[in-house]
This record gives structure tokens, sequence and C-alpha cells, in this order.
């Protein structure tokens, strides 16, 4: 028997980047630096791969990153989710859809 390749993921299952993930997790290291999340979930599904970020591990997610490639040829498929559930931004391209999130860490450290 072969050396099978172990999969990132399954079949049909939607995944991240190598360079998607580590633009998300150093995002997400820099936030816990400034005291703001401490923990995170990832769940890859048939549908959506999703980044869950956390101020405490208890409570819902204070912004969840979602990858949905069926809505790459209509608005976009990314899209940054709010705690409540409702979309903060939504787009083509990974970068603009954390900036909410970039520009909330400035003024983190900033202490503003």
């Amino acid at each position: 028997m072969g050396v099978v390749p172990f999969p990132l993921t399954g079949a049909g299952q939607v995944g991240f980047e190598r360079a998607e993930l580590t633009r998300i997790l150093d995002l997400y290291g820099r936030m816990v630096a400034a005291g703001h999340w401490r923990d995170y979930a990832l769940e890859l599904g048939r549908d959506a791969a999703v980044f869950s970020a956390f101020r405490r591990t208890a409570e819902r997610p204070e912004v969840r990153i979602e990858k949905r490639p069926a809505l790459r040829n209509r608005q976009g498929m990314w899209a940054l989710i709010g705690e409540a559930g409702a979309v903060l931004k939504r787009g083509h391209e990974l970068g603009p859809v954390l900036a909410p999130v970039e520009r909330r860490l400035m003024k983190l450290v900033d202490g503003d």
C-alpha cells in the first residue's frame, strides 16, 4: 500500500488556504497580545469554513470570519460577522473584510 497524503479538507469540504489562515492567525495573535481575544474555533463544513474569535471561552464569538466559495461570483466569498450575527463586511478579498478588526486593534493599541 502506498503513502496516502493526509487531506486538510475532505471531499466537498471547504477549508482555508495556508496564506488565508496565516493572515487570520496573525490578526488573532495581535488581538490576543492586545488583551482582547482569548480563544478561537475553526469549523470546516460543506458550505463554509469559519474562524470564530472569542473574548472569553464560554460566550458567543465576538467575530466570525466566513469563507463561502458558493458566493464567489455574487457579493464575495468572504464575510465578517459580528457577535449578534449581523454581516459587518463582505467582499471578494480577505484583506478588506478584515479591515474593521484591524481598525479596532489600532484603537486598542493606541488606548483610545
